[in-house]
């Protein structure tokens, strides 16, 4: 077996090119996302008969956390992640507000302000992914180099309310050109498609449009982190979060409240111009793709509350789909999780709810296909479950909601395909943008009430409560990549146990105690591979998920399966 490696992209073992290739294909690490990640498939005829997906670092947070303060438990967990950063904090600030009873009380403009900071996060992190993790497995940029700018902006013009013009065009080729003739593409280095693919369908004149795009969306990104940052007071890593509410008492005014709307305004027209645009124009060339990565079971905590308390008055709703069917909508019951660590680095074959979960480490090789990844494998009644934005737009779709049915009408419309094609790969990248707009239009109702609550004398953002000896609660977040969860128990005071269960965990986890595959495991098989030595196809429904391993795994020494633990002075 020989390899095959790019001077910044992922390693890749296979044999020499056959398009009927029966064998492995390893991708390690599989770059373009959040943490490290390795990939391991099984070929037969073309396509993919078996998958490991294995991460390759420890999470040990729960260790770092065990007799803490509670309400530190945010300022840790948050830095789980640079990307998906304030998730982590509403997560473990809602789990002890549930534990001491708070977010019964929660005051009306702390629930907006929360609302509208995670409607930015949901703008930044769908956009960056779309453009910046994702765009390049169905973008050949160099193509762009061929294409014709006036033919091209005129394309652009027709599919967008944006004027394009040729000599904007023309100068995203000089720059392109620049790279290429300096054999250092940068940002674009990529040895999946450099010299032709043909995985890759689109026209010299889509390329380039796109490529225009990515590099617009380079500067369009931090728009939407500023507008977290009016209300967060900074991004990444947000500190405005408290147990019983937020402490922005400064972004009430007018003028911060205008500078919050300018930066949303210009992300939005950024949504509607451009990204929706150019995710319908790649995916009327890759319908095929309708039918490749799917998987069965979806599961959503919904997100967006009216309520603080009351998972069912989020705008996205909750739910769980089984088996596909959209006729038959459950509701979410937290009792029903469960983590199995069979084929994970952890000691024992335990199948947990996360109130009584362990993390007790125990590494045994790189090679291992029985135990293979330092995720735990989480379940729910039994079985492995997507979760992401696809997730929440099926279960808003088939509950009739009536701001997402519209829009999903209108993609599946466009592209000609019906709501089957929803169970795939396309689709899963088709939901991401269709969430993408639905919560951006919605945004400017919550920012209108605040300014109303304001203009009416509520200035009201927190209250006051007490720490019981003992409690336990779970705070319930439906994050940008999918169902994130945060379960603590207190005990005198201090953190006793603390668990996180996060969307990577659920998507890119291993087989569980019944060695049932993970969503991503599932959704590989049966995937055609035009080139083993470049499997872009892998990278497709991989990254289609958005990966984070480094929100599921922490650090931890592999020869001594020592865990390293860390005093903050």
């Amino acid at each position: 077996m020989s390899g095959c490696k790019s001077k910044s992209g992922p390693a890749v073992m296979a044999t020499p090119f056959d398009k009927n290739y029966t064998g492995p294909v390893t991708v390690d690490p599989l770059t373009r996302i959040e943490g490290h990640l390795k990939i391991e498939v099984e070929v037969e005829n073309g396509k993919v008969s078996n998958v490991w997906s294995s991460a390759q670092l420890f999470r040990g947070l729960e260790i770092i956390l065990k007799g803490r303060d509670p309400r530190d438990a945010q300022h840790f967990t948050q830095r789980s992640c640079g990307v998906c950063t304030y998730v982590h904090a509403l997560a473990s600030t809602r789990a002890v507000e549930n534990a001491i009873g708070v977010d019964k009380i929660l005051p009306e403009n702390a629930k907006i302000i929360r609302n509208l900071v995670m409607g930015s996060q949901y703008l930044h992190d769908h956009i960056v992914h779309f453009y910046h993790l994702h765009a390049l497995d169905w973008v050949d940029v160099v193509s762009g180099l061929q294409a014709d700018p006036v033919k091209a902006a005129k394309l652009a013009n027709s599919m967008s309310s944006r004027v394009t013009k040729p000599e904007d065009l023309k100068a995203v080729q000089v720059k392109l050109k620049a790279f290429v003739d300096s054999g250092q593409l940068g940002i674009f280095t990529n040895a999946y498609f450099l010299g032709g693919h043909d995985a890759y369908y689109l026209k010299p004149e889509e390329n380039l449009i796109a490529t225009a795009h990515y590099l617009e969306g380079l500067h369009l990104q931090v728009k939407a982190a500023r507008a977290m940052a009016v209300f967060g007071a900074k991004n990444p890593h947000p500190q405005f979060t408290i147990v019983g509410g937020v402490t922005c008492y400064e972004s009430l005014s007018k003028e911060r409240i205008q500078e919050f709307k300018d930066l949303y305004n210009e992300t939005k027209k950024f949504v509607d111009e451009c990204y929706i645009p150019d995710l319908l124009m790649v995916a009327s060339y890759y319908k095929d793709w309708a039918g490749i990565g799917g998987t069965s079971n979806f599961l959503s905590f919904g997100e967006f509350p009216s309520v603080e308390n009351d998972i069912d008055s989020r705008f996205i709703p909750q739910g769980v789909i089984m088996n596909r069917d959209l006729k038959n909508v459950m509701n979410f019951d937290p009792a029903s999780i469960k983590e199995d660590i069979k084929h994970s680095w952890y000691k024992g074959e335990s199948s947990l709810h996360p109130y009584e979960g362990e993390t007790d480490p125990q590494y045994t090789s790189y090679e291992d296909r029985d135990r293979y990844s330092w995720m735990k494998a989480p379940r729910y009644k039994g079985e492995s479950m997507e979760v992401g934005p696809l997730a929440h737009v099926l279960t808003a779709y088939a509950r009739g909601h009536k701001d997402f049915v519209p829009v999903v009408n209108s993609v599946l419309s466009h592209l000609g395909v019906g709501a089957d094609a929803l169970f795939s790969t396309l689709g899963r990248t088709a939901a991401r943008g269709i969430e993408t707009t639905v919560v951006a239009n919605t945004m400017s109702e919550w920012v209108n009430n605040l300014e109303d609550n304001i203009s009416s004398g509520n200035t009201d953002i927190a209250v006051e409560w007490d720490m019981p000896d003992e409690a336990e609660g779970v705070g319930f977040v439906g994050a940008p990549r999918g169902a994130l969860s945060h379960w603590i128990k207190i005990k005198d005071k201090k953190i006793e146990n603390f668990q996180l269960v996060v969307p990577s965990t659920w998507n890119l986890g291993p087989r569980c105690n019944q060695n049932k595959m993970s969503a991503v495991e599932e959704a590989l098989v049966g995937t055609p591979i035009a080139d083993p030595k470049r499997p872009v196809e892998i990278l497709r429904t991989v990254h289609s998920y958005d990966p984070c391993i480094a929100c599921g795994v922490h650090v931890i020494d592999a020869r001594t399966n020592e865990v390293h633990k860390f005093k903050v002075m």
